[in-house]
Parts: C-alpha cells; structure tokens; sequence
C-alpha cells in the first residue's frame, strides 16, 4: 500500500453522495475502517438527507447544505463521544444518505382476485392495478423501522411491502363503498384518493414514508363475466329481436342468391319466398294467442282440428330438384310462367316424374288460361 493509499485509508475528509438510480431510497457512505476528520466536508444535495449513526444511535441528521464537521454543528455526536472543549481527533461513525425526493413509476396490483357482493350481478371477482409514487419523510423512522444495516435500500426492496398494504386496503374500500361493478369505472379518481389517505395513515408514522401520489388504473371482471356483458349489450343495441330476425332472413338470402347456392332460394323460381317473410313479418300467424287473446289456452281444443295439409309439389329444373311448394305456388308458377306444360313436376304418391301437362290436377290449371283484357274506360 502506497503512502496516498494509507493516508486515504485512515481520514475522510469528503462525504457526499451523488444517486443516479433514481429508485434508491437509502444509501450508506462506504467509510469501513476508515475515520472522519475533524473539519470535515458533508455536502447534502437537494432531495437528500444525511443521517449519522454512532454505535447504533442516532445521532445528528442534517437537510441539504454545506457542512464543516465541528461540534458546533454536530451538538448529539459531541454528546455521545463526550466532547465538552471540541475535538481533535478523528471519529468514527455511520453516515446514512436518505432521498426525499418522490421515486415515481411504481407499480401495484391485486394478484388474486378480490371477491365482491354486486348489487347486479350478486357475488363477483374483481383484479385492479395502477401506480404510486413514493417518498422518504422522516429518515429516522425509515432507519429504524425498514433500512435496518442494509448499505443500499431501494424502491424495490419496499415495493413488497407497500404492495401488500395497498392490496389489503384496497380489499377493505371496494368492499365496504358499496359501487356497482358497472360503475367503478366512473369512481376511479375518488376510490383513489381514499385508497392513498388509508395507505398513508399505515405508512407515515411507522415506516417514515408518504405516498403523494396513487391511481387506479384499471378493475377488471372476469373473461366470462365481460363475454355475458358484451352479449347484454349487444342485445340492448339489437333492440327489436324480430325485425333484426327479419334482417338476417334478408341478408342471409341475398348472400344465397349471390353465391349460387341454396337450389330454389339460388337459382329457381322465386316460389314460397313472399310465404317465408310474411311468416317473419307477421310472427302472429305462427302464435294465435299472441294476435288472439281470447285464444284458448295450450293443451285445450278451441274448434275443429285443422283441415289436412295441402299436397306438396317438387319441381325438376336443370338437374336440380326445388321444393316443396303449395298448390298455390304452383299455380302462381303456372301462371306467371316461370312453369311451363313441359316443367317436370313429382308429389307424393306419383311412381315418378311427369310433365305438367301430364297431371291432371297441373293440367287443368294450365288450361284455365288468362283473363282477358278489362274492357275499355268510359
């Protein structure tokens, strides 16, 4: 060891620290064996405070400045070493460097879920998380409490802590502020002042800390909760079920008609479509009750039992069978001429194909012909 070295090794003339963390709370002035002088330098930065621990006491603290280390401004260490004319000799003591200013940017959350009596919905889960600030008050009782002999004391080493105490508090306000789930979202900045008043009276005194700044970022529901509601609302925005019932019929025969596909709804005759939406349209024909309310109720006869269904008619059209359509289908077909004499026709009971005008019942209905003209306007 060379002379330089072993004078440094003996006397401390500079006591600083300069932090570029910006996450530490605490940090100790690496002295070891080493002694500080009489006359000594402290220099105190903004946002820091210098603590001295003699033989694990507490002794002078000091806020930002400039300091020449002398029993005038060192009056607990001049106690504790006994000095009464001043002192000449070095000492040896503990120098702790404490931040006071805001460590910003960090994070809390609720790792499990929080269990919630809804007025709506009945017991639900919940999970929140947001941000805090965080700062040293009294570096005193942040040496006692948490820093202990630790030579560096950061943000995250208290992190846990706070995370918890936010967490438990957090737990006691949703549960005793009686919000609606669907209405959290509008308190966040009122349950986050109050959250920060309770973590505050937890932290201030008994570690030394304060928490200027809180927020709730978010509360969540569960996945399948947040399904059943996207699907409440999108019946709320539906509205009417039948005319959106009405729609898809209409959308999903246009989709038909473009794609080729479907047979009859595709590619043929146009038969039984103004039937299938007057059904849509009118969902009273397919309930009586509903257009009745006089109707006798389920289970008991009102009248005599329905006539007997109308024979059902299929027809062949370009290799692809269309069907079944009523008499009067068939009769609109017949007589619009989208059917002709040679239109290939089967209903049941019929050993096979025919043309129209080889059934009797199409044939006749062939031969009944047009109207004529109306005569002429007065």
């Amino acid at each position: 060891m060379g002379l330089f070295d072993l004078i440094r090794s003996e006397l401390i003339d500079i006591i600083e620290w300069i932090d570029d963390t910006q996450h530490t709370l605490m940090w100790r002035f690496p002295r070891h064996d080493n002694e500080i002088k009489n006359g000594a330098q402290l220099i105190v930065r903004p946002g820091q405070t210098a603590v001295f621990v003699y033989k694990g006491e507490i002794a002078d603290i000091y806020p930002p400045g400039h300091y020449q280390l002398t029993t005038d401004n060192m009056p607990v260490m001049t106690t504790l070493q006994g000095w009464k004319y001043g002192f000449d000799s070095p000492f040896k003591a503990e120098v702790y460097f404490v931040s006071t200013r805001q460590l910003t940017d960090l994070k809390w959350g609720t790792p499990n879920p929080i269990m919630l009596r809804d007025p709506e919905f009945g017991p639900i889960r919940i999970r929140a998380f947001g941000t805090y600030a965080l700062r040293a008050v009294d570096p005193k009782a942040l040496l006692l409490e948490v820093v202990g002999t630790d030579g560096e004391f950061g943000a995250d080493d208290v992190n846990v802590l706070l995370r918890s105490i936010i967490q438990s508090s957090f737990a006691d306000l949703i549960g005793s502020s009686q919000i609606a789930a669907l209405d959290l979202a509008s308190n966040y900045e009122q349950l986050a002042a109050q959250l920060r008043d309770r973590v505050v009276e937890k932290i201030d005194d008994e570690y030394g800390l304060d928490c200027p700044q809180l927020f709730i970022v978010n509360i969540s529901l569960p996945e399948s909760v947040e399904k059943a509601l996207d699907t409440r609302t999108s019946m709320g925005v539906i509205g009417d079920m039948n005319r959106f019932q009405q729609f898809q019929m209409g959308q999903a025969m246009t989709s038909a008609a473009e794609n080729g596909g479907g047979g009859g709804a595709a590619e043929g005759l146009g038969l039984g479509l103004g039937v299938a939406m007057a059904g849509r349209m009118m969902p009273g024909a397919m309930n009586p009750g509903a257009m009745n309310p006089g109707a006798a109720p389920a289970g008991v006869p009102a009248g005599p039992p329905p006539p007997p269904a109308a024979t059902a008619w299929y027809v062949a059209k370009e290799g692809v069978t269309h069907g079944p359509f009523s008499p009067e289908q068939i009769r609109s077909g017949l007589g619009s001429g989208e059917m002709g004499a040679e239109s290939m026709v089967w209903s049941n009971g019929m050993a096979g194909w025919l043309m129209s005008k080889d059934v009797p019942a199409l044939a006749s209905m062939l031969s009944a012909g047009s109207p004529p003209p109306p005569p002429p306007a007065n």
